[in-house]
């Protein structure tokens, strides 16, 4: 996996648990069409943005907001 993608993963983890990792490879692949081990500095913008989408449907809005900046400051 790429530093980039380790990163987004180490974020991701308190506020998505063991499903951090199939829920970036989803939005990698749906959203972004690569291979999440691909993931480049230059997607972290679009991929924070699905992220704060998608996790809305899964954890309080406040905290898919919180993560999706995280992301984007990554």
């Amino acid at each position: 996996m790429s530093d980039i993608t380790n990163k987004v993963l180490a974020v991701s983890k308190p506020y998505m648990g063991p499903a951090a990792e199939a829920f970036l490879s989803r939005q990698c692949k749906l959203f972004l069409k690569i291979d999440m081990a691909a993931l480049a500095a230059s997607h972290l913008k679009e991929l924070a943005g699905c992220f704060e989408t998608g996790a809305r449907a899964i954890m309080d809005p406040a905290k898919s907001t919180e993560l999706a900046k995280k992301i984007a400051a990554l």
